[in-house]
């Protein structure tokens, strides 16, 4: 009899490009998951390379499971280390990333995932980061079981993904939320360093924030950042000598996903309506859960999306400013060759969750943020970030999306 036990002895190594992008590329292709309707769902990286998901990172990794038997590949995860702003004491710190986790499904409930985490948490160590992050899809059972049961992440946040086709509804047909007024809105767009002046002093509003803000509003994938207010509230001027805004306004960045990566629906059962559950922290597994639109000839060749980020509001009636926030963004996506969803991301706790314009065509899924303190304490410090409980209002990285 074949000790099987003994054959498939796993261990976790460095993702070698020469050898390995191929055959992460085909693991990934089979860690897709389909539905009881026989969908599936697949992922065009950027030059079809794993570091696509990683790449605006200084500090970054690729791990992969391999077999020492056989040398097959069987599990790979990515990580990645920033420094995040904390709005309960002004303080900075580390936090690694975990983004792309995926074993194949042969080789799931063996302790695989586990080991890919544990891994990357002591890289993610050894380069000063304090805290590990991972999100996940809240209907995601196995994953959550795994970070929270057995790798021991708690529950920080929780947070709403509203996902649009691009294609928006006429005014009459949306609900806007509390305070809509009708009135005339202009969206101007701003420049760089007005951005970058603009988010210095929002992003201090929130729970959690990022300190290279600036860094992703330069990528060649953030298309500008935008301001939406009522015309007759006066006019936005914000640069080094004049500091006038009106009194109420919205600002939101985008981001375009469509040059990075884009998605793929097939299917043996058309037409029909999708209504897809998949796994951790990328984007495709954050649509499909969610995303209520017909898969036509459209959705089974490659599209992709654009995301708003960055959003915060501030003065009355904000409601019809973020209609027009999303009605602009859905325009730009609709002239973009390949484009075919709008997504954000909110906190439960950020005032401007409760003001997405609600449509027939308006879908939301939950989304969890879990936490683990790697860098050890003494026994007298309080952990000021795990002490405070589930934060409410977080700024959502376009990167990890």
């Amino acid at each position: 009899m074949v000790d099987r036990e003994r054959e498939e002895v796993v261990v976790i190594r460095e993702f070698e490009e020469e050898r390995d992008v191929k055959v992460v590329g085909k693991l990934e292709r089979n860690c897709e998951i389909g539905t009881k309707e026989g969908l599936s769902i697949f992922t065009n990286l950027l030059a079809n390379h794993p570091f696509s998901r990683i790449c605006f990172y200084p500090l970054r990794l690729i791990l992969v499971a391999e077999v020492v038997e056989s040398g097959e590949i069987v599990g790979v995860v990515r990580g990645c280390i920033k420094t995040i702003g904390s709005h309960y004491s002004g303080s900075l710190f580390k936090m690694g990333s975990i983004l792309g986790l995926r074993v194949s499904p042969t080789y799931r409930r063996k302790g695989v995932g586990q080991k890919l985490v544990n891994s990357v948490e002591e890289w993610m160590l050894r380069n000063g980061a304090e805290y590990s992050f991972v999100a996940t899809e809240k209907n995601n059972t196995a994953s959550t079981n795994l970070f929270s049961l057995k790798c021991h992440y708690l529950n920080l946040t929780s947070l709403h993904i509203f996902v649009h086709p691009t294609t928006f509804p006429p005014s009459g047909h949306i609900v806007s939320g509390a305070g809509a007024t009708s009135r005339q809105v202009k969206v101007q767009k701003l420049n760089i360093t007005q951005a970058i002046s603009l988010y210095t002093r929002t992003l201090k509003h929130k729970d959690l924030y990022l300190t290279d803000m600036d860094l992703i509003l330069k990528e060649k994938l953030s298309l500008g950042t935008w301001v939406a207010y009522y015309k007759d509230d006066g006019n936005w001027e914000l640069d080094n000598e004049t500091n006038n805004v009106p009194t109420s306004w919205i600002v939101f960045s985008i981001w375009n996903t469509c040059e990075a990566y884009k998605l793929q629906v097939r299917s043996k059962y058309k037409p029909f309506r999708v209504l897809i559950h998949t796994t951790l922290n990328h984007a495709r597994d954050k649509i499909f859960p969610c995303l209520r639109i017909p898969v036509s000839d459209s959705l089974s060749r490659p599209f992709g999306f654009l995301f708003m980020y960055g959003l915060h509001g501030e003065g009355d009636n904000l409601g019809e400013l973020m209609e027009c926030a999303w009605r602009f963004t859905s325009r730009l996506g609709e002239k973009m060759k390949d484009c075919k969803v709008v997504i954000t991301e909110l906190g439960f706790g950020d005032p401007l969750a409760k003001l997405v314009p609600q449509t027939a065509s308006m879908s939301c899924v939950d989304d969890l943020w879990y936490i683990k303190r790697l860098s050890r304490q003494s026994d007298e410090d309080e952990d000021e970030l795990l002490m405070k409980g589930q934060v409410r209002n977080v700024f959502v990285d376009p990167r990890d999306f």
